[in-house]
């Protein structure tokens, strides 16, 4: 069976096609399962990186209450409005630089 080079790229722009459908739809999943009240989740992975913190100091937080948190089948996840604000009260206020000439 020979194929010419027109239709071999034909049937490749059709395949292409069929996956970046399949991407598109793949993406529409994941992010209606990372949701709740139509709000991202995070789990703790993303936060770890987000924050930049080990997972004893993210511990923490949630045991002191810092950040609250949801269990959904045994796993952990935060609510991004709620890492924002956790963001927010975390910030110190700027500290003045005193004048060293007085």
């Amino acid at each position: 069976m020979n194929i010419d080079r027109m239709e071999f790229v034909a049937w490749m722009e059709r395949i292409m096609d069929r996956f970046d459908i399949l991407n598109e739809h793949i993406n529409d999943v994941q992010k209606q399962r990372n949701t709740i009240d139509e709000e991202e989740l995070l789990d703790n992975q993303d936060l770890l990186q987000m924050l930049k913190i080990s997972s004893r100091s993210l511990q923490r937080y949630r045991s002191v209450g810092k950040l609250p948190y949801y269990t959904i089948s045994g796993k952990l996840y935060y609510k991004l409005s709620d890492v924002h604000q956790f963001i927010r009260e975390s910030f110190n206020s700027p500290i003045k630089k005193l004048n060293a000439n007085k």
